[in-house]
């Protein structure tokens, strides 16, 4: 697997544990992108081990992030706050600091956020 999709699911691990709980709905998610990254058996169990501990925004590898990767991690991040049918407070506001520690412009930030919502509550309509 690419060091930039570690470097993203590590980051996706971070807004799981914003709220304080890695709930099933995020590990099921987060086993979706392992797969849809072409994760090994070992580098799968590997990243599971790292989701097993609360992880913080300051955990993140930026440096091993393009700015295209970091844009693909906010929208990404977005989707997995919903994952659980709805995105708590302490997501929103970690979503909100998450796109200046990706250093993401404001504006941009806001345009990626309100397009991943909309996405987000529309797939959770399907799910009724």
């Amino acid at each position: 697997m690419h060091e930039q999709n570690v470097a993203i699911i590590k980051g996706l691990i971070a807004v799981a544990w914003a709220d304080g709980v890695f709930a099933d709905e995020e590990k099921q998610a987060l086993d979706g992108l392992l797969a849809a990254f072409g994760a090994t058996d070992a580098e799968a169990d590997e990243l599971r081990s790292y989701a097993a501990t609360p992880r913080k925004m300051e955990d993140i590898p930026l440096p091993e992030l393009s700015a295209d990767d970091r844009r693909m991690l906010l929208s990404h991040a977005v989707l997995l706050t919903y994952v659980d049918g709805e995105q708590a407070e302490k997501e929103k506001a970690f979503l909100g600091a998450l796109s200046k520690h990706l250093r993401i412009p404001d504006d941009e930030a806001k345009g990626i956020e309100d397009a991943s919502e909309a996405r987000a509550k529309k797939y959770l309509k399907l799910l009724d």
